[in-house]
């Protein structure tokens, strides 16, 4: 994430179908500059902290062309968050990302847990969750962009994912055999 990616990131990132499930912290309607001034005073300063990690998601064809956004966060209540923009959803490239910054988050900066909530509406977040080796912890609710609605927080342990990475290895040998 760049302070010059905010221009090609506004007009994906305000768009109700990316903002209605996010936290009832980003505002709605999304502001003019909303991006910028995101980028510039807390995530770019977040991550220079060392407190979180931010990156656009581009096309391995078109690494010009930003289509999401991924985070990892040193917080008790939440660690992960992501959007997408809708032309490429429903591809499996979200699941690609997560396990890669899940990787990154056990692997690279040896954290024991991951936490993701969300609302519970979130259909694909949750199936992104079970796909990717989460449990369900918690059910309740939050302020969301839409509204109050039930929530649901995700979670994996440093051993659960080590576990499930093998699990996935073990079905791509099979698949390949």
């Amino acid at each position: 994430m760049q302070l010059e990616d905010a221009e090609q990131v506004q007009p994906l990132f305000a768009a109700w179908d990316v903002v209605q499930f996010l936290t009832a912290a980003v505002s709605w309607p999304f502001p003019e500059n909303g991006v910028r001034t995101y980028y510039r005073d807390v995530a770019l300063p977040a991550i220079e902290r060392g407190d979180e990690w931010h990156w656009t998601l581009r096309l391995k064809d078109a690494d010009y062309k930003i289509i999401g956004s991924v985070s990892l966060l040193r917080s008790a209540l939440r660690n992960r968050g992501f959007w997408l923009a809708a032309p490429w959803r429903g591809q499996g490239l979200m699941t690609e990302v997560v396990e890669a910054i899940t990787d990154f988050w056990f692997e690279g900066l040896r954290q024991p847990l991951l936490r993701a909530p969300k609302a519970s509406k979130n259909a694909g977040s949750v199936r992104l969750s079970r796909r990717t080796g989460m449990r369900l912890e918690s059910r309740g609710e939050q302020a969301f962009v839409s509204g109050v609605l039930p929530s649901e927080t995700w979670v994996i342990t440093r051993a659960e994912w080590l576990l499930h990475k093998e699990q996935r290895r073990s079905e791509e040998r099979r698949r390949l055999l």
